[in-house]
């Protein structure tokens, strides 16, 4: 029997969904984290759909122009709604967003799990947190961001059929102090993917296994003498460098100055520094900042940089009672 939908005079929905960053290196569309910083979305029933949006890349978030498809939120929110046999009910949203558009650091499913949030809330859909992330799944293709993006910390996930994901969450131990270096322009995954062989060597296929077992030790066992050595990649990097300058600039700073190491942020053409635990300190964080902007300045490139940190909550939500 198709679900109702709520009344609108009845309740609002807020979320918090973090940032993520996919691969880590060797894991390729296998696992990924959960980072500190969000977007955030309140939404209630209206006569009709309209978002008002603030933060980062505010004209993306808020563009709706009245074609609801052409938004990821609301297009996710719909299909999902009208697959269920329940009409969407029009939305308001208040977006605030802190996630780079387009640039690795897990957007697009952070975007798909909100709008599949609201569908479940305001279709009264009874779905578990394994339909949850297995839709989500679905539409990005691949399970790594949608997992770490609701379930927070580290995740390694897998499709176990086209709309199921296997999932398992790690919590690190210890501390992994992150800087996020984020270039101007975006790249999109489909053009990251293009530059991707069809076959691969047997030498870089074990390669990548072994150094995703040791990243995955690595931070069970708090382990970061390991973490260098493990986020060595033969699958994707190699060939998204030409497409992301910042990778092979800043890979060069391993081992300097409590660097441990620099991937992929997801298909890029974001970078992921990874800091010694020792570099938490103000002092020690500012020291690599500054290395890094001076390195970045030196090669004539330029991006942000942006301190984070593994967070361990997911997507977390709480119904506002009108």
């Amino acid at each position: 029997m198709p679900s109702k939908p709520a009344n609108p005079k009845l309740s609002r929905l807020r979320l918090a969904l973090p940032a993520t960053s996919a691969n880590l290196g060797p894991a390729f569309d296998s696992a990924a984290l959960a980072m500190d910083f969000y977007i955030k979305i309140d939404a209630r029933a209206a006569e009709e759909f309209s978002i008002a949006a603030t933060g980062r890349d505010q004209e993306i978030c808020s563009k709706l122009e009245g074609r609801v498809e052409e938004h990821l939120i609301l297009n996710t929110y719909c299909e999902v709604l009208e697959a269920a046999g329940c009409p969407p009910l029009p939305l308001s949203l208040k977006v605030a967003n802190d996630i780079p558009i387009g640039k690795g650091c897990g957007s697009s499913a952070a975007a798909r799990l909100a709008g599949i949030a609201l569908a479940v809330r305001f279709g009264r859909l009874r779905w578990t947190d394994a339909q949850i992330v297995g839709e989500a799944s679905r539409r990005e293709h691949h399970p790594d961001n949608a997992s770490a993006c609701w379930m927070g910390g580290l995740t390694v996930a897998r499709m176990s059929s086209e709309s199921e994901a296997q999932v398992v969450c790690v919590h690190p131990k210890g501390k992994w102090p992150l800087l996020l270096a984020v270039p101007e322009q975006a790249l999109s995954t489909e053009e990251a993917r293009r530059v991707l062989p069809a076959h691969y060597s047997r030498a870089d296929a074990v390669t990548n296994v072994q150094n995703s077992m040791l990243l995955l030790a690595a931070f069970t066992q708090g382990r970061p003498d390991l973490l260098s050595a493990a986020l060595e990649d033969r699958i994707h990097q190699p060939y998204r460098a030409a497409l992301c300058p910042l990778l092979p600039c800043l890979q060069e700073l391993k081992g300097k100055d409590g660097i441990l190491g620099a991937v992929l942020s997801g298909a890029g053409p974001s970078v992921l520094i990874f800091l010694h635990p020792s570099q938490d300190s103000r002092a020690s964080l500012q020291k690599a900042r500054k290395l890094v902007a001076d390195h970045l300045s030196r090669n004539r490139l330029t991006a942000e940089l942006i301190p984070a940190s593994i967070t361990l909550r997911g997507a977390r939500s709480s119904v506002v009672k009108s």
